[in-house]
């Protein structure tokens, strides 16, 4: 999920380090379930802040003496720390929390498939890497996939404008992350690892905070925003699943995948997010009783295809 430590691989057994990575992806892809069985309980904005601020309560011993010893380079970073933590940690958490209001959870980690063509995308754009045309071919048949997906197998249904709104919010979380990842790319490589995820997660909550106390005091009407509830602070059941995604899918799936890539190398684990839609939808027919549909697998299947494709040619940078 987030940047691989900076430091040399380290010896371990191969298969302990796959498992590692299947770990990591379990854990995010219960964090997509919680979103969607919380929709009516808590509000994106609540999630999303106690989430990371308890995640940046527990890295916090773990952080602070490595971040005392790099103040220099974290001061002169600073600017891209903001800009990590407004795309990754608040607007690509938040966006997904809102989809989830409105679309399933197995339509949500399905279109998170979608991700490796935004992260082309967006180094094309923002990084001027020319696209070759096998990754143009790529991500059109990814799109198309995509579009399966939102369509339900059913091209009438790209003209239901509800059906859309859940989807179109994940799939603008997916092309937010694809800034995050190209942001990510302009760090130093000394700043990384447990340093990094405090204080892109601290500034996160810092920057979330005034959004959650501005709920509080001027709470949006009902329909204004689906499940949003203005000000208030996790309780009952909402407490466990609020710990799970800060400790499971914030800080335990964060050092197992750093693990997992240390070990591997980074082409080699990112070949296990494609884990993460299968432990996603496994966990939502289970958990959710959703429906796992023809049209899901068509669609899967296609966005998978054109990941590769796009993934198999290197980029060319444009002569500056």
């Amino acid at each position: 999920m987030f940047d691989p430590p900076s430091h040399a691989p380290v010896r371990a057994p191969r298969a302990m380090a796959f498992m590692l990575l299947a770990l990591a992806n379990l854990f995010w892809a219960g964090n997509w379930v919680i979103g969607r069985a919380l929709r009516d309980d808590i509000d994106p904005v609540t999630l999303n802040f106690w989430r990371w601020l308890l995640a940046a309560l527990v890295l916090a011993p773990f952080a602070l003496p490595g971040i005392v010893a790099q103040r220099a380079l974290i001061r002169r970073s600073a600017a891209l720390i903001a800009q990590l933590a407004l795309t990754g940690v608040v607007l690509f958490q938040l966006l997904v929390y809102m989809g989830l209001h409105t679309t399933t959870a197995v339509n949500g980690v399905l279109l998170n498939s979608s991700a490796p063509l935004f992260f082309m995308l967006c180094s094309w754009v923002m990084e001027r890497e020319r696209a070759t045309r096998g990754q143009v071919s790529g991500m059109l048949v990814s799109f198309a996939g995509i579009l399966i997906i939102l369509a339900r197998g059913d091209a009438a249904h790209l003209r239901e404008v509800e059906f859309h709104a859940g989807d179109g919010w994940v799939l603008l979380a997916m092309a937010i992350w694809g800034v995050y990842s190209v942001l990510l790319k302009r760090r130093e490589p000394a700043l990384g690892g447990v340093r990094l995820l405090f204080l892109t997660a601290a500034t996160g909550v810092v920057l979330m905070l005034p959004l959650w106390l501005w709920g509080a005091l001027h709470p949006p009407a009902p329909a204004a925003v689906a499940g949003w509830s203005g000000l208030r602070v996790p309780v009952g059941q909402e407490i466990a699943a609020v710990l799970y995604i800060a400790l499971g899918a914030s800080v335990a799936a964060f050092m197992c995948w750093n693990r997992g890539v240390a070990v591997l190398g980074a082409n080699a684990a990112g070949v296990s997010l494609h884990l993460l839609p299968a432990f996603g939808t496994i966990l939502a027919i289970i958990v959710l009783g959703e429906r796992f549909e023809g049209f899901h697998a068509a669609g899967i299947a296609t966005i998978l295809v054109g990941v590769v494709l796009a993934s198999r040619a290197a980029p060319q940078r444009a002569a500056t």
